[in-house]
C-alpha cells in the first residue's frame, strides 16, 4: 500500500530520481557527494519498496547507513534535509544519552516513542489544514448565534416565508460586518471549559518510560471540567471557537493510526555519536555498559515491536542513519551484530578553505545571506566583497588547524566575532551601508587569530 508523503518541493517526492535528490541536498549541504549518494539511494529504494507486492515488500529491509566523519562536516544536516524532502517523521538522538542504561540515561525504546509523537503531530497538522475551512465556517455560525438576538416567534397571521427571509438577511448583514472587521471592537461572552483536574500520567511497565496511561482517557466522564463564562473581543472569540471546532472535526484515533503507519513505513531515526558507545574488546569499567547500550539498540535496529500510547509500532522498516567521528574508536569496535545492521558505510571528508567559501555563499540559508537579512531588519545594508569571504574562510581554516577541528561550525564563531561591532552598534549607525572587505576582516580578526591562546577561548 503506498504511503502518503505530502509534496514539499516543486517535484513530487515519488518522482525524484537519486540524481534529483542529490541536487536538492546540494542546495543546503556543500560537498560530501558519497554521503548524499548513499542517502539518495536509500530514499529511492524506500519508494521502490512501496510499489512491490505486499508479501515481497515485507521482506525488503531498509539498508541502514553509517556515516563516518569529523564534527561539523554535514552528517546531521544531510539526514535532516533528507527527511524534510521526503516529509518523513524524523528524529535525531544521541547514543550517549543511553549510556549506563538501567542506571542513568534513557530507555532506548524512547527514541521510537518520540518518533511516533512527531508523526502524530505531522498528521494532525495535515488534518487541521483539511478541516480549517469547515471549522472556520462552523465557528462563524456559532459567533453569529451569539451576536444576534434569538429569533422572535412568528405570529400565526404573519407570512412565515417573509419572516424567515428577513431573519436570513439580518444574519447575512452581520456576517458581512464580521468579515469586514466592523464588529472587532465588540465584546461577546462565550462558554470556556476549564480543566477540572491537573493532567498527569501514571507510569506503568518494566521501565520508567515504558507506557504512560492518561487518567483522563481511562475515566472520561470523571474529569470533564466545568464551563465558565468568559468575555472576549470578537476576533479572539472567533479564534477560540475555530480551535474548538477544529478539535471536534479531527478524529484523533484515525490520526494515531495513520501516524503509526507512516512511522513504520517512512520513519527515519538518526543516531548521532554512535562512536561514543563503541567499546574496545577486553575493556573494563564503563566500557562494559557501552556494549550493553549497543545490545539494547540492536533489537530496535534489527526490527522489534515497541509499545507506545498510540499503539504497537514495528521498527522493521524504519531507516536508521548512524553517525560518529570515530577519532578514538573504529566502526569495527561496535559489536558484530550491530555492524551488520549498518551495511552501507560512507566516509565524510573534512572541510577546507574552498568548501568554507562555498558554505558562506552558496546554500539557500548561507551564513552571509542570514547575516545580511538580519541587518536589513535594522535598515542596514551589509555588502560582503569576495576578498572578505575568502579571508573569513582562511581564518576559519587556520583556527581549525591550530586548535580543534570543528568543521563548518567554526564559521559561526568567526562570523559572530567579525560582525560583533556592527550587531551592537547597528540601531545607532548613521551610515546604513556597511562594506565588509578584506581590510575590515583583517582588523576585526587578525589579533585574535594571531594570539593562539586567545583564539582557543574566543574562536
Amino acid at each position: 500500500m503506498p504511503i502518503y508523503l505530502p509534496e514539499s518541493t516543486q517535484t513530487s517526492t515519488e518522482s525524484l530520481t537519486p540524481r534529483q535528490i542529490v541536487a536538492e541536498l546540494d542546495k543546503y549541504v556543500i560537498g560530501q557527494a558519497a554521503a548524499k549518494r548513499a542517502v539518495a539511494i536509500a530514499l529511492r529504494n524506500r519508494l521502490r519498496r512501496q510499489k512491490l507486492p505486499v508479501e515481497l515488500a515485507e521482506e525488503v529491509a531498509p539498508k541502514n547507513i553509517l556515516m563516518i566523519g569529523p564534527t561539523g562536516v554535514g552528517k546531521t544536516e544531510i539526514a535532516r534535509r533528507l527527511a524534510r524532502l521526503a516529509q518523513s517523521p524524523f528524529i535525531k538522538v544521541e547514543a550517549s544519552k543511553y549510556t549506563e542504561v538501567g542506571y542513568v540515561g534513557r530507555d532506548v525504546e524512547s527514541m521510537v516513542r518520540d518518533l511516533v509523537e512527531l508523526g502524530v503531530d505531522m498528521v494532525r497538522a495535515e488534518r487541521l489544514e483539511e478541516v480549517r475551512g469547515k471549522a472556520s465556517h462552523n465557528a462563524e455560525e456559532r459567533l453569529l448565534d451569539i451576536l444576534l438576538p434569538p429569533p422572535r416567534p412568528i405570529a400565526p397571521d404573519e407570512d412565515v416565508a417573509g419572516a424567515r427571509d428577513h431573519q436570513a438577511q439580518t444574519r447575512e448583514r452581520f456576517r458581512e460586518q464580521l468579515r469586514a472587521g466592523r464588529l472587532d471592537s465588540r465584546v461577546v461572552e462565550i462558554d470556556v471549559r476549564e480543566k477540572a483536574f491537573p493532567s498527569f500520567e501514571i507510569i506503568a511497565g518494566s521501565s520508567v518510560e515504558e507506557v504512560d496511561i492518561n487518567l483522563k482517557d481511562m475515566l472520561p466522564g470523571l474529569f470533564q471540567g466545568k464551563t465558565r463564562k468568559r468575555k472576549l473581543k470578537v476576533p479572539e472569540a472567533l479564534e477560540f471557537l475555530t480551535q474548538e471546532e477544529e478539535q471536534k472535526l479531527i478524529d484523533m484515533e484515525s490520526v494515531s493510526k495513520t501516524a503509526v503507519e507512516r512511522v513504520e513505513q517512512s520513519g527515519i531515526i538518526f543516531i548521532d555519536e554512535i562512536d561514543k558507545i563503541a567499546g574496545r574488546e577486553g575493556a573494563h569499567g564503563p566500557e562494559v555498559s557501552r556494549e550493553g547500550v549497543q545490545r539494547d539498540i540492536l533489537p530496535i535496529v534489527e526490527g522489534t515491536t515497541v509499545n507506545t500510547k498510540h499503539g504497537m509500532v514495528r521498527t522493521d522498516h524504519i531507516l536508521f542513519i548512524a553517525a560518529g567521528a570515530f577519532h578514538v574508536s573504529k566502526p569495527s569496535d561496535l559489536i558484530p551484530e550491530l555492524q551488520g545492521r549498518f551495511p552501507i558505510r560512507v566516509e565524510l571528508e573534512a572541510l577546507g578553505k574552498e568548501e568554507f567559501v562555498r558554505i558562506l555563499t552558496e546554500p539557500r540559508s548561507a551564513l552571509v545571506k542570514q547575516y545580511t537579512a538580519l541587518m536589513e531588519t535594522e535598515g542596514i545594508t551589509l555588502v560582503f566583497t569576495e576578498d572578505a569571504i575568502r579571508r573569513v574562510a582562511d581564518f576559519a581554516t587556520m583556527v581549525n588547524e591550530r586548535t580543534e577541528n570543528i568543521g563548518a561550525r567554526r564559521l559561526h564563531t568567526v562570523m559572530e566575532k567579525l560582525l560583533d561591532e556592527i550587531s551592537f552598534e547597528g540601531p545607532d549607525l548613521v551610515e546604513k551601508r556597511v562594506q565588509i572587505d578584506d581590510a575590515y576582516v583583517q582588523k576585526m580578526l587578525a589579533e585574535i587569530v594571531k594570539n593562539e591562546d586567545l583564539s582557543r577561548y574566543i574562536l
